[in-house]
């Protein structure tokens, strides 16, 4: 049954990397930095900033730009990147979907760490990033990512196809959480893990831009998880994050 599942999960995949030089989708994609200064003020962010993930939509998208702001050791996520796999408890044959891949350079240390018994999903919006993500894994003989365009509604996976969702920094992109969140809990498996970093947002101590470009704070993220069916398990603590947090969380069997 396992293997039925990953044939028709690996073919559906495959049929939607074929699509994606044309496809154009609103969902979420990985950030370090601000783009363009939000118009709204703290007291006013209630939603995702109108506009937030125009960038990664863009035609325009410059691949090596992100790739100077999300593989560089000034970054959290990036630098503390061992505690971060540590804390994901990856098991040779895990199916993952790292879920706003950005680009890809967890997909890829996720790929190498379940082996050729298990499989990444490099899910994104950007067309631009999945291409990037697609001829890195070929140039490093990396065979075991498939590419995955999202919606702003679906990670676009079959159900019950994935042991672990990874979500790193790309949560507050999410402009339909609850859609998007719906879909990855269908998409794990009975016992399968979801990790979410994500930026502390705490008024009165987080710089500006986070106020302005994240949309909410630990607490409220962590509990629209928990409203979505997923079950909390902890907080990791990491030693190399200031602003960045890491929850898990489990879905029942």
């Amino acid at each position: 049954m396992k293997d039925s599942m990953f044939s028709i999960v690996r073919t559906m995949a495959l049929a939607t990397l074929c699509a994606v030089s044309t496809a154009v989708s609103v969902s979420d994609a990985q950030d370090v930095a601000p783009a363009a200064a939000p118009t709204q003020s703290a007291a006013e962010l209630s939603v995702v900033p109108e506009g937030i993930n125009n960038n990664f939509k863009s035609d325009d998208l410059n691949v090596d730009e992100w790739i100077e702001r999300f593989e560089v050791e000034s970054r959290e996520a990036f630098s503390a990147r061992d505690e971060v796999l540590a804390a994901c408890q990856i098991e040779p044959g895990d199916r993952i979907a790292d879920v706003g891949a950005g680009t890809g350079f967890y997909s890829r240390l996720f790929a190498k760490r379940t082996g050729w018994g298990g499989w990444v999903y490099s899910v994104d919006i950007a067309p631009k990033f999945l291409q990037h993500i697609a001829k890195r894994a070929t140039d490093e003989g990396i065979e075991n990512i498939t590419t995955v365009l999202g919606t702003d509604k679906s990670i676009r996976l079959p159900p019950e196809s994935v042991d672990l969702v990874f979500i790193c920094d790309t949560y507050h992109h999410f402009e339909t959480p609850q859609d998007t969140l719906a879909s990855i809990v269908r998409a794990l498996r009975p016992g399968g893990r979801l990790v979410l970093i994500d930026f502390e947002r705490i008024p009165g101590q987080s710089r500006d831009w986070l106020l302005t470009h994240v949309r909410a704070g630990k607490e409220t993220f962590k509990g629209e998880v928990e409203q979505a069916g997923l079950t909390f398990v902890d907080e990791v603590k990491v030693g190399g994050f200031e602003e960045n947090y890491l929850l898990r969380f489990k879905k029942s069997k």
